[in-house]
C-alpha cells in the first residue's frame, strides 16, 4: 500500500537540511530503484521553485510499504529526523486514484 510521509521542518533548518541531504536522497533513490517511490520533494518556504535562503518548510514522500508500521519505522530513520531538520513527521495511508 502507498503511504504519505508528511514532514514539517524546524524553523531555520536549511543548513542542517543541506548537510543531511546526501544520505536522505540515497534512501529515496533506493526506494525508487525498488519501484516503491511514487513521488518525493520539499515544500519551498516561499512561492518559488528555488527558495534560496528562505529554505523549505517540510517535505512530502509517497512510497509503498508493507504496513503503516513499516512506513513509520522507515520515516523515523530518515537522516533529516536524526539531523534535527524535521520537527514533526506524520505517516498516513494513501490511496492513489489519478493518474491511472
Amino acid at each position: 500500500m502507498w503511504y504519505a510521509i508528511i514532514a514539517e521542518d524546524h524553523p531555520n533548518s536549511l543548513e542542517k537540511r543541506l548537510a543531511a541531504r546526501p544520505p536522505h536522497l540515497e534512501r529515496l533513490q533506493a526506494l525508487q530503484q525498488q519501484g516503491r517511490l511514487l513521488l518525493a520533494g520539499p515544500f519551498p518556504a516561499i512561492d518559488s521553485v528555488d527558495p534560496g535562503a528562505a529554505g523549505f518548510s517540510g517535505s512530502l514522500i509517497v512510497a509503498e510499504f508493507d504496513s503503516l508500521e513499516s512506513a513509520q519505522e522507515w520515516a523515523n530513520l530518515d537522516p533529516f529526523v536524526n539531523a534535527g531538520v524535521y520537527a514533526t513527521v506524520t505517516v498516513k495511508p494513501f490511496r492513489k486514484t489519478l493518474p491511472v
